[in-house]
C-alpha cells in the first residue's frame, strides 16, 4: 500500500490496516493462493480511511463466496458462532461436542448439588482424573467481551461444587477445575484473574494457538450457521431441532429434507459438508 489507511475495529479502536492479516485469515480458510492475492488486491483498491473491519470482511467474504462455498464457510467461522443464538444452548451444545471429540465424557445442561446450593452447570466434562465444571458465555455481538466479573462469579460457584464433589469417596483422586468458554474474547483483567485463580479460560483466540478457532478447525466441528448454501430460515429450523454442528447433517441427511430442502440442493450441501467437516492440521500462525 502506498499510504497508511486506518480502519475501525468492532471495539471502536482505530488501527492501521494490515494486508497480511487479511491474507493470513484467508489462508486459514484453505483459500487458493492465487485467489488470496486477487481478493487482497481488490480489498486494497477499495479501502478507504475510516472503514470498519466489518466492511473489509464483507468485501472479502463476498468475493470468496462466489468462488468457493467451503472456504467461505470456514472464513465466516467467527460470525457463524455469533449466529448460534438467541439462546446460549446451541453454543453450550457445541462446546460439549468439541470436548467429546477431544476424548471427554460430557453432559450438557446439568443440575449439580454444591456444598451450599444447587447449580445449573452448562457442561460437565471428565477424562481420566480430570473433572471440569464449565460455564459457557455466549454473545451475539463480537464487540462484547467477558470482563473480570464473569470468572469471579464462576470461580465462586466452582468452589461450592468442588467442595461437595470432594466429599464423594470415589472422587478423591480427581483433579477438579472450573472453566469458562466464550465465543468472543476476555478482557486482560479476566485473563489475569483466571490465571491467578487456576480457572480455565477458552475464547475465540485464547489460549493462543488453542482457542475455539483452532480447535474447531482441527476437529472439523463447524457450526451449521457457517454453511453458506443454507438459508437463514433453514439454519433456524435446524437449530430448533437441536442440530448444531455440520457433522450431524452428514450423519443424518434426512434432517435437510425435514426442513424442506429438495434433493438437488441436498446433494450439493452434502458435497460441501464432506469437505468442510474434514479435520485439518493447522499450518498457519496468525492473529485476526
Amino acid at each position: 500500500m502506498k499510504e497508511t489507511i486506518n480502519i475501525v475495529k468492532h471495539s471502536g479502536e482505530i488501527e492501521e490496516f494490515d494486508l497480511n492479516k487479511l491474507k493470513n485469515s484467508l489462508r486459514r480458510s484453505a483459500v487458493d493462493e492465487r485467489l488470496i492475492l486477487k481478493i487482497a488486491a481488490e480489498v486494497e483498491s477499495n479501502l478507504r480511511e475510516g472503514m470498519t473491519t466489518k466492511q473489509v470482511y464483507k468485501m472479502a467474504y463476498k468475493m470468496l463466496k462466489g468462488t468457493s462455498r467451503v472456504s467461505a464457510s470456514k472464513y465466516k467461522l467467527k460470525k457463524a458462532l455469533m449466529q448460534l443464538g438467541p439462546s446460549g444452548f446451541p453454543f453450550e451444545n457445541l462446546v460439549g461436542k468439541l470436548l467429546s471429540y477431544e476424548g471427554f465424557f460430557t453432559e450438557v445442561g446439568v443440575t449439580v448439588q454444591g456444598h451450599c446450593v444447587q447449580h445449573e452447570v452448562d457442561v460437565i466434562a471428565q477424562k481420566d482424573k480430570n473433572h471440569f465444571m464449565i460455564e459457557c458465555k455466549y454473545h451475539s455481538d463480537q464487540g462484547r467481551f467477558c470482563d473480570v466479573k464473569v470468572p469471579l462469579y464462576i470461580q465462586s460457584r466452582f468452589i461450592d461444587v468442588k467442595t461437595e464433589w470432594k466429599k464423594q469417596p470415589d472422587q478423591q483422586s480427581k483433579q477438579y477445575k472450573g472453566w469458562v468458554y466464550t465465543n468472543t474474547r476476555f478482557t486482560s483483567d479476566a485473563i489475569s484473574y483466571g490465571t491467578c485463580a487456576g480457572l480455565g479460560l477458552t475464547s475465540w483466540d485464547y489460549p493462543p494457538g488453542n482457542g475455539l478457532r483452532e480447535r474447531i478447525d482441527r476437529s472439523g466441528l463447524h457450526p451449521i450457521t457457517a454453511i453458506t448454501s443454507l438459508t437463514k430460515n433453514e439454519k433456524t429450523q435446524l437449530l430448533d431441532k437441536g442440530v448444531v454442528i455440520c457433522n450431524e447433517l452428514l450423519e443424518n441427511p434426512l434432517l435437510l429434507e425435514q426442513v424442506g430442502i429438495g434433493q438437488g440442493r441436498v446433494h450439493n450441501i452434502l458435497e460441501d459438508l464432506e469437505e468442510l467437516c474434514k479435520p485439518v492440521k493447522l499450518l498457519y500462525n496468525e492473529k485476526r
